[in-house]
């Protein structure tokens, strides 16, 4: 009877650990086979849309029908690099544009920098009430900068921010931006193409983020583009050629873009003010507005529009110090989370279209499902080969599902770069590049799948607070927000 007892046992655990593998390898497929297809969507819309190479010839082309734009600006405790922020902003080459520098209720000296250098005095502005934020505490403005207005508000997050700049901007279109962050003198024009070309359609378009670190920076300007020594800076312009020139190409392609990032996207300010602007209480504010547009526009039956184009470019200084990567890599997964629950109708619902199903099944796939499957594998199928209980079919499937394919994917898209953009000049840049994309995935990949369960960790404690973020500064100077 003991010896039927232990065969019974037997079997159950080589079943259970078989059905473990076959799960954790089936997600891992599964989001491989969805990469795979992201590629492909990728490079088909960089061959329709090949990019203009020249500033001087957008300007020829779009100049005369560019829509006027205002460009907000979230500051919070931003003394170090705001003058330099807002003059790379008035730099902007585009025939008709403001910049709202929204400070939001700072603690330093990020006001008084701004009104100092730029001459500003107090002045009266008519705003709207379409979206809520804290009270107003004034607007500063100088004839000697036309195109600069300052909001001095209370405290409220970047996403009250934002609001306080819809209501008080004039144009029909919103660019948000990170006041910390570089745009290229033509990205205006280059994001606004989409607006142009299908003007009653659009209703958003993203641009390119890219990484910072390592260039050369002279007068709020990249002057010369370089990678930096910093590991995890390497590891991170891998993850968003990935995520920008991958992901979010395609899924705009597919028409299903989930999110537009926080750092640089533009949208047509009538639809975000239909939709009550920036979500308060979500540190995912920026795919929760997306996610809102989509679901606004498919209740009122109206076609329209959510681009991603990949020529415009941000630039941000991405962190390399692990434990602030840790602390926004584990931000980013609770907005996902927490965007994903309140949009939970729209998921696998036919009534969404194309957004309901290819839409949130990548984000149920990859935010919801990915980390917690990715993290089960790890620790469990090494384990159950090591005691005996799978075969080595199942852990070369794993070794496979995880490693090889990832590796493949990242250098498709490296190579999707180099053939259409060519943002790194030189060879050696490329070479560092394609030895990253191989390396990230033993050590890196493990210890950021740990940090995303940190975030759904907090998701669940319902956790709201963004962590202090440190940054050096494109000046070289160390700072916290």
């Amino acid at each position: 009877m003991s010896f039927e007892y232990a065969e019974w046992a037997k079997q159950w655990m080589l079943d259970g650990a078989q059905w473990i593998a076959a799960v954790v390898i089936f997600t891992g497929l599964a989001q491989i086979a969805f990469y795979i297809v992201q590629l492909v969507f990728a490079a088909f819309a960089l061959s329709n849309r090949p990019p203009v190479p020249r500033g001087a010839t957008l300007w020829r082309r779009y100049s005369d029908q560019a829509p006027p734009i205002a460009v907000l600006a979230p500051a919070y405790n931003e003394e170090l690099t705001v003058v330099e922020s807002v003059r790379s902003l008035l730099a902007l080459q585009y025939p008709d544009f403001e910049v709202l520098l929204i400070n939001d209720g700072s603690k330093d000296g990020t006001l008084a920098r701004v009104i100092a250098e730029f001459g500003l005095e107090k002045v009266d502005r008519f705003i709207d009430s379409g979206v809520t934020h804290q009270p107003i505490r004034g607007f500063y403005a100088s004839p000697r900068q036309p195109r600069l207005l300052v909001i001095d508000k209370e405290n409220g997050g970047k996403s009250d921010a934002l609001n306080a700049g819809i209501n008080a901007c004039r144009a029909s279109l919103v660019c948000a931006i990170d006041a910390d962050s570089i745009l290229e003198s033509d990205a205006l024009l280059r994001v606004v193409r989409p607006f142009i070309d299908e003007p009653e359609l659009t209703v958003a378009a993203g641009g390119t983020i890219r990484i910072a670190n390592g260039c050369t920076i002279d007068s709020g300007r990249v002057t010369h583009v370089r990678l930096p020594t910093n590991f995890f800076a390497l590891v991170q312009i891998m993850e968003y050629l990935r995520a920008f020139l991958m992901a979010r190409l395609a899924l705009g392609r597919m028409q299903v873009l989930t999110v537009i990032s926080g750092a640089f996207g533009l949208f047509r300010r009538q639809r975000v003010v239909e939709v009550g602007g920036y979500s308060h209480g979500t540190v995912g504010e920026d795919m929760d507005l997306v996610l809102k547009l989509h679901r606004h526009m498919r209740d009122l039956k109206l076609d329209y529009r959510i681009e991603f184009i990949a020529e415009p470019v941000c630039w941000t200084e991405c962190p390399e110090d692990a434990r602030v990567l840790g602390r926004q890599r584990s931000r980013w997964q609770r907005g996902s989370l927490e965007c994903f629950v309140r949009h939970k109708t729209m998921c696998l619902n036919p009534r969404y279209g194309r957004i309901g199903i290819v839409g949130f099944f990548q984000i149920l796939l990859v935010d919801v499902v990915g980390p917690l499957v990715e993290v089960l594998g790890y620790l469990l199928i090494p384990l159950l080969w090591a005691l005996k209980l799978l075969a080595w079919p199942w852990l070369l499937a794993f070794l496979a599902a995880t490693f090889t394919f990832g590796i493949f994917v990242s250098a498709a898209t490296l190579i999707l770069e180099e053939v259409q953009l060519r943002r790194f000049p030189r060879a050696r840049e490329l070479a560092i590049l394609a030895l990253i994309a191989v390396i990230e995935n033993f050590g890196y990949r493990q210890l950021s799948n740990f940090w995303r369960l940190q975030g759904w960790w907090q998701f669940v404690r319902k956790q709201q607070s963004w962590g202090t973020m440190t940054r050096k500064g494109f000046g070289g100077a160390t700072g916290a927000t």
